[in-house]
C-alpha cells in the first residue's frame, strides 16, 4: 500500500512538473474547439426566419466595434435583428453551454466520477427549485437579481445534501453518490410539483422555463448571468491543475500540500454557482455537463488542464448548435432546447453506462 501511494504521489508530481509542456501540446485542440465555437456563433447569427448573410453580419459587427468599413453592411432592419435578438441569444447560449460543460467537468474531477454532472448530483434540481420559488413569489421582473440568488442557494443546498447522504448513510462509493443525487433530485422534484399546483396561474411560464429555452430580447439576461459566469469559470480554470492532483486520491493530495476537503468544498461552491447561473437564465437543459466532458476526454486525454477549458469552448458551441436545431426542426414553431439536448444526450449516457460496465 505504501509503495502504491509513493508511486501515485510521484505520478502527481510528474503531472504538475510537465504542465507547461502539456499546455503547449494542447494548442491544436484549443484552436480546433475555438474554431468550432466561432462557426456555431456565425451560424446562430445567420440562421432564422430572416436569413442574415454572415459576411455582412461580420462587416456590421466590425464597423460597430472599430468603425472600420470592410464590406457591405446590413440594413437597419437586419441590424436590429442581429443586435437585439440573434447576438444576445447566441451569447447567452455560449455562456450557458460553457457553464454547464465546465461545471460538469469540475464535478467529475472533484468526485472522481465520470457520471457526475450538475443534474445527477442534484445541483440543477436545487437551482431549478430556487428559481421556481422566485417566480412563484413574483420576483422574476426584468433585470431582477433574485432568480440567480435563489437558484444559487438551491443548488448549493442540493449538492450539500447529496454529498452528506452519499458520504454518511450510504458509504463513500461513487455509486452511492449517484444514488444519493437521484434521491435528492426526486425529492426536490416533488417540491417543485407542489409549487406548481399552488401557482396554476403561473404554470405556463414555469413549465416553459423548466423545459429549457434561450429566449431573450436585448442583453439583459446576458449581463445578469455574466458576473456569476466569470466568477465560477474563472475559479474553476485557475484550479484545473488541482483536479489532476485530486484524481490520485486524498492521501496523496495531502502529501503534495493540498487540503482535499477545503479544495473540494470550494470547487463544489464554484460549480454550484455556475450551475445556478445557467439554470436561472435558461431553465433546465440536461446532458450538456455529462456529454461534452466525456467527448473531450475521449478525444484529447484525461488531464483536466485540457478537459476543463476545452469543455467550456465545446459546451458553448454545442448549445448554440442545439438552439439552431430547436428553432429549425418545427419552424416557424420552436422546440424547447432541453428536448434537443435530451434527444442527443440520453443515448450517449446509455453508451457511457455500457462502456463502464465492460471496463
Amino acid at each position: 500500500m505504501t509503495s502504491a501511494r509513493v508511486s501515485a504521489s510521484a505520478e502527481a508530481d510528474t503531472r504538475v512538473a510537465v504542465a507547461p509542456r502539456s499546455l503547449r501540446l494542447r494548442v491544436g485542440p484549443t484552436l480546433g474547439c475555438s474554431a468550432l465555437l466561432l462557426i456555431a456563433i456565425a451560424l446562430g447569427c445567420a440562421i432564422g426566419p430572416i436569413s442574415i448573410p454572415p459576411g455582412k453580419a461580420f462587416a456590421t459587427v466590425l464597423h460597430s466595434l472599430t468603425g472600420a468599413n470592410v464590406g457591405e453592411q446590413l440594413d437597419a432592419t437586419e441590424q436590429a435583428i442581429l443586435f437585439k435578438i440573434r447576438l444576445p441569444r447566441v451569447a447567452l447560449g455560449v455562456l450557458v453551454g460553457g457553464l454547464l460543460a465546465g461545471c460538469g467537468a469540475t464535478y467529475q474531477g472533484v468526485f472522481r466520477n465520470p457520471l457526475a454532472d450538475p443534474y445527477l448530483l442534484g445541483a440543477a434540481s436545487g437551482a431549478g427549485l430556487g428559481a421556481v420559488l422566485a417566480i412563484s413569489l413574483g420576483l422574476d421582473a426584468s433585470g431582477s437579481p433574485w432568480i440567480p440568488v435563489f437558484a444559487f442557494v438551491g443548488a448549493l443546498a442540493a449538492v450539500s445534501l447529496t454529498y452528506a447522504v452519499g458520504a454518511s448513510g450510504l458509504g463513500r462509493g461513487t455509486t452511492s453518490l449517484i444514488l444519493a443525487g437521484v434521491a435528492v433530485s426526486a425529492f426536490l422534484g416533488a417540491i417543485q410539483t407542489l409549487l406548481l399546483q399552488q401557482n396554476l396561474d403561473q404554470i405556463q411560464q414555469i413549465y416553459s422555463w423548466l423545459l429549457g429555452r434561450l429566449t431573450t430580447v436585448g442583453w439583459g439576461s446576458v449581463l445578469l448571468v455574466l458576473p456569476y459566469a466569470a466568477a465560477s469559470l474563472g475559479y474553476m480554470l485557475i484550479n484545473r491543475r488541482v483536479l489532476d492532483v485530486m484524481g490520485v486520491g486524498d492521501d496523496e493530495a495531502r502529501t503534495l500540500g493540498l487540503n482535499p476537503q477545503r479544495v473540494r468544498v470550494l470547487l463544489v461552491i464554484a460549480a454550484s454557482l455556475g450551475t445556478a447561473a445557467a439554470v436561472s437564465a435558461s431553465g433546465l437543459i440536461g446532458f450538456v455537463g455529462l456529454v461534452v466532458p466525456h467527448l473531450v476526454r475521449l478525444a484529447f486525454g484525461s488531464s483536466y488542464r485540457s478537459i476543463l477549458p476545452l469543455s467550456i469552448l465545446a459546451g458553448g458551441a454545442l448549445l448554440v448548435l442545439a438552439d439552431i436545431a430547436a428553432r429549425m426542426v418545427i419552424s416557424p414553431g420552436e422546440l424547447p432546447i432541453g428536448v434537443v439536448t435530451a434527444f442527443l444526450g440520453a443515448p450517449f449516457f446509455l453508451l457511457i453506462l455500457r462502456r463502464s460496465r465492460h471496463e
